[in-house]
């Protein structure tokens, strides 16, 4: 016996058997076959069809086609039926000229996330240690039958992209982004699985696409040369983190990846910006611990940082880091790189100064006070350490010729709007479980990074 999702069947669940609920999945994988319109469509013609749906599956499902429906779907104005097509539409958005992207990504998330579902009803067996609701059979299946289909439509829609993009990345890029949005979808927070596995498959090909393949052979040269020092200082920083009390085992496991990472791309500038931005996040998280410790929200573990926290906050730059080794324009994976640090950094330091020495919290949505520690709330002493690392680390970054002086600004106002985001959804998601503090992170950094690149350009 299996405990219902809250928000319905989703990859490598094993639900209670439901009478609509494998026909729901086959037209949930159906819908994909959509998709390969988008080789001979228009972006307005795809755009305005998108439309269409959201408003078909608000409007008119419901009354034709009621078994499609769980219990309580009625209740929420925004469910799964409702999402998958939003989730589509915001693909077709956000890659206007890669209509490839988007073509795999949606074979991703109906395939995929459809199959996963129904081998997880009908296989189910071991179950994923953070989220007993997936199976391993549901994942597996996901990344298989979601990666399959997202390689199909991808080479589909390649004749649709002028110039076509290089078939290696449409062989390879699909099952990779597969491979990401498997393994998001087993993360155990409420936020419907229309939206997460389409965005996480979307940004897995995007950051694909960015790729240049003519670099990897100097990549691979770089990469050797700096291995070794990589592995001697990860792993003594790694053991005197955990000595000190400041990571986990499992904490200090993922550092020393994301460090090795981070160091084989950008040598030691790269790693000792990384370094501070771990050195100013330990020491404050330790600032004003006795009242934090009071106050019930002193960090868990007594201070010590686990994997989650150490992928959440530095997980952007590494894969920003890559790119530097990688993309066509490195400046650009350069500035998202120190983006990501500074807007992570900065975060933890606006937080536990603000826990620490804020006298008025107040609400991001309602600007009513509310007591220290609850999410999304912000103090004015906390936002001002909070900026002031931001122009810190950001300032370093430049001193150790990451970055030109020119990012400073960008970097910084890029990294205060990422914090703004993630208070207002730490404000109104995270109390309800579709969001959790790890999330909130990372779609922090994310942000900023993207946002330190877009406002760099704009004033370049």
């Amino acid at each position: 016996m299996t405990r219902p999702h809250p928000f319905g069947a989703s990859a490598g669940q094993a639900p209670k058997a439901s009478h609509s609920e494998t026909a729901r999945q086959i037209v949930h994988m159906a819908m994909g076959g959509f998709a390969l319109l988008l080789r001979w469509l228009t972006w307005w013609q795809a755009i305005a069809i998108g439309g269409a749906a959201v408003a078909f599956n608000v409007f008119a499902l419901p009354r034709i086609a009621r078994g499609l429906f769980r219990p309580g779907d009625e209740a929420r104005p925004l469910h799964g039926i409702v999402l998958y097509p939003i989730a589509v539409l915001l693909l077709l958005l956000a890659f206007p000229g890669r209509p490839d992207i988007a073509a795999a990504a949606w074979g991703i998330l109906a395939l995929g996330d459809g199959s996963a579902t129904l081998a997880g009803r009908a296989i189910d067996g071991p179950r994923w240690p953070w989220n007993r609701e997936k199976t391993f059979a549901g994942s597996a299946a996901f990344a298989v039958v979601g990666g399959a289909g997202g390689v199909f439509l991808a080479w589909w829609c390649r004749g649709a992209v002028q110039p076509a993009p290089p078939l290696a990345f449409t062989l390879a890029a699909p099952l990779a982004a597969a491979l990401v949005a498997a393994a998001v979808e087993t993360m155990p927070v409420r936020l419907d699985d229309n939206l997460t596995v389409a965005i996480s498959a979307g940004a897995g090909l995007w950051l694909a696409s960015l790729i240049d393949a003519s670099r990897a052979h100097d990549a691979s040269a770089m990469v050797r040369s700096r291995l070794a020092w990589a592995l001697v200082a990860n792993i003594a920083v790694a053991w005197t983190g955990y000595r000190a009390r400041t990571v986990s085992v499992s904490g200090a496991l993922a550092g020393s990846i994301i460090g090795i990472v981070i160091f084989s791309a950008l040598g030691w500038p790269g790693w000792v910006l990384l370094l501070v931005t771990f050195l100013s996040a330990a020491i404050t998280s330790r600032m004003g611990w006795q009242r934090k410790m009071i106050l019930g929200i002193a960090e868990e573990r007594g201070g010590r940082r686990g994997a989650g926290n150490a992928i959440a906050n530095t997980g952007v730059a590494a894969l920003a880091a890559l790119l530097v080794l990688l993309a066509a324009d490195p400046l650009v994976a350069r500035i998202a790189f120190a983006a990501a640090l500074t807007s992570g950094g900065s975060d933890t330091i606006a937080s536990e100064i603000g826990k620490a020495w804020g006298r008025r919290t107040w609400s991001m949505t309602t600007l009513g006070r509310v007591p220290p520690g609850t999410s999304g709330a912000m103090s004015l002493e906390g936002t001002a350490a909070g900026i002031a690392g931001a122009f810190a680390l950001a300032a370093i970054a430049i001193a150790l010729g990451i970055t030109p002086a020119a990012a400073l600004l960008p970097i910084v106002i890029a990294a205060t709007l990422g914090a703004l985001l993630e208070s207002w959804l730490g404000a109104t998601l995270e109390a309800p479980g579709f969001l959790n503090n790890d999330m909130l992170n990372f779609i922090n950094t994310s942000a900023a990074a993207a946002l330190a690149v877009c406002i760099f350009h704009s004033i370049a």
